[in-house]
């Protein structure tokens, strides 16, 4: 019986559950990515990473530890002198597990086993990612903007002291001629106005002339 047995035996003995499980440790430190069952895969991600945490400490104990683990010179140099220093800044799971679908004949579930760090596509897209997401205020570009002019002194030339003498000047001569004008065109409505009733005046007393005359008659 397994009772409180927590750990997945996977259907070996003691001594060829671990011989296996220190060649698949040794290759994905290798190969940094390997192809296995899903359920060798969730072994194997308990059995590395106490060791790659273990390597952050690049000690000639720390290695002796791992080696008693792996077996392979080639894979605690890997570990200690390139994998420890990627994985520095990472407090735990140095690994991750992408499903591929089941197996044909025995279908059984497949999957990827990786190390986080050296998956660069995956990497790529979390920096794209967090550069599209970056908020900017709108009214940030033009408060610099007000600021930077606020800032600066007004510097005042001759040049430009001597051209807005001008420019006050041109205005002021054209506002005395649109006050001509608007006085000429005044006058001419009255003088046309007084023509108007003059004439009304000669036709009133040409009509009372006519009415005189037919009475007489």
């Amino acid at each position: 019986m397994r009772h409180g047995k927590k750990f997945n035996h996977l259907s070996r003995t003691s001594s060829h559950r671990k011989a296996m499980l220190a060649n698949m440790a040794s290759s994905l430190i290798i190969h940094k990515r390997i192809k296995t069952t899903l359920a060798k895969a969730k072994a194997l991600r308990s059995y590395i990473e106490p060791l790659i945490t273990k390597s952050k400490v690049d000690s000639t104990h720390s290695r002796r530890t791992v080696f008693s683990y792996l077996q392979n010179k080639e894979a605690v140099t890997e570990l200690f002198r390139e994998i420890s220093q990627k994985i520095a800044e990472r407090s735990g799971g140095y690994t991750r597990i992408l499903k591929t679908g089941t197996r044909l004949g025995d279908n059984a579930e497949m999957c990827f086993i990786e190390l986080v760090d050296y998956n660069e596509n995956l990497l790529a897209e979390k920096v794209d990612k967090k550069a599209k997401t970056a908020r900017r205020r709108r009214g940030s570009k033009k408060k610099a903007v007000e600021e930077q002019v606020a800032d600066k002194p007004v510097e005042t030339t001759e040049t430009d002291v001597t051209a807005d003498e001008t420019m006050s000047e041109e205005i002021k001569s054209e506002e005395h001629e649109d006050e001509a004008e608007a006085k000429a065109e005044a006058k001419a409505e009255e003088k046309k106005e007084e023509v108007v009733d003059e004439a009304k005046v000669k036709e009133k007393e040409t009509k009372t002339e006519d009415k005189n005359t037919e009475t007489k008659e």
